[in-house]
């Protein structure tokens, strides 16, 4: 019979994670990071194919209203309207062009778009947080479920973070992806998805770690769970943030020790606890016969 922490007896149960189930994470600006700009990539896409590299700001830019406009066209990298993740992004890259001022001919653009495509669905772009696969495997080896949480398509699950060291199975139990889920943060939904993969019903048993004010802390936190943002680059907004009564921490080292100070448990304690009940388990043979 497998042991359950929630059965631990005793004064140290009572202060154990037993109530901590299930410790959700965001993915990019918590557990990787992109590697310089956006702007880098469009330009060497360019350069490769033989045209004069774009202004970076005009690029970045350009970018971002045309990632805006399909988001909200085609939310979800198109999972509503069944539209290929290739030619979702097909779209924005064509678009983030023209709306830098790079008007090329159609050849062209797409010789840049698939070294980009190729290129953002690799592993080249992004860094692993130093402090992410620590984190990841300690909240595992107390028998809590993770689960990654972000707006992505299935590049991030398939490629993009198994490429990185962060595998399914080692450093993570489940994912729920906005462009495999067809719902995205700040939806409430997509922690509610969380939590049913987790298999917890109980929103105050769940923890949620993101570097956004607004998509990680404010939805997690209408549903009841525990949340605590990360600002690793010492942004503006920070400040801001802890006004409005979010925990904030540096990085997730920091955010391990707030774990243990608040639930109160060492990965030893952990197993200990958990080969002590195994040794206080009746067994089903035994439980059968005196019944």
């Amino acid at each position: 019979m497998k042991p359950t922490i929630a059965k631990l007896a005793g004064p140290i149960a009572q202060q154990t994670l037993s109530n901590l189930k299930c410790v959700t994470v965001d993915v990019t600006g918590t557990l990787i990071a992109y590697k310089g700009s956006l702007g880098d990539y469009y330009c060497l896409a360019a350069k490769r194919v033989g045209l004069p590299c774009p202004d970076y700001d005009r690029m970045h830019e350009g970018f971002k209203v045309a990632y805006k406009e399909m988001a909200q066209t085609h939310p979800c990298f198109g999972n509503a309207a069944n539209m290929p993740n290739i030619e979702w992004w097909r779209t924005v890259v064509h678009n983030s062009f023209l709306k830098a001022g790079y008007e090329y001919d159609n050849k062209t653009l797409e010789k840049i778009f698939m070294r980009i495509y190729r290129t953002f669905g690799s592993a080249t772009p992004y860094t692993l947080l130093p402090d992410a696969k620590p984190f990841l495997q300690w909240i595992r080896k107390q028998g809590i479920v993770v689960g990654v949480v972000s707006n992505a398509e299935h590049r991030y699950r398939d490629v993009i973070l198994p490429t990185l060291g962060l595998n399914q199975g080692s450093e993570w139990d489940f994912g729920v992806f906005s462009g495999i889920d067809g719902v995205e943060k700040p939806n409430p939904r997509i922690y509610e998805l969380a939590m049913e993969r987790a298999g917890v019903q109980n929103p105050d048993e769940v923890l949620h770690v993101g570097d956004s004010y607004k998509k990680d802390y404010l939805p997690a936190k209408s549903l009841g769970m525990h949340a605590v943002l990360l600002d690793r680059f010492k942004t503006v907004e920070s400040k801001t943030w802890k006004e409005n009564g979010a925990t904030v921490f540096p990085d997730l080292i920091e955010v391990e020790k707030w774990i243990h100070g608040k639930w109160g448990i060492t990965p030893e304690e952990r197993c200990a606890q958990v080969a002590a009940e195994a040794d206080n388990q009746i067994p089903p043979s035994a439980e059968a016969a005196s019944a």
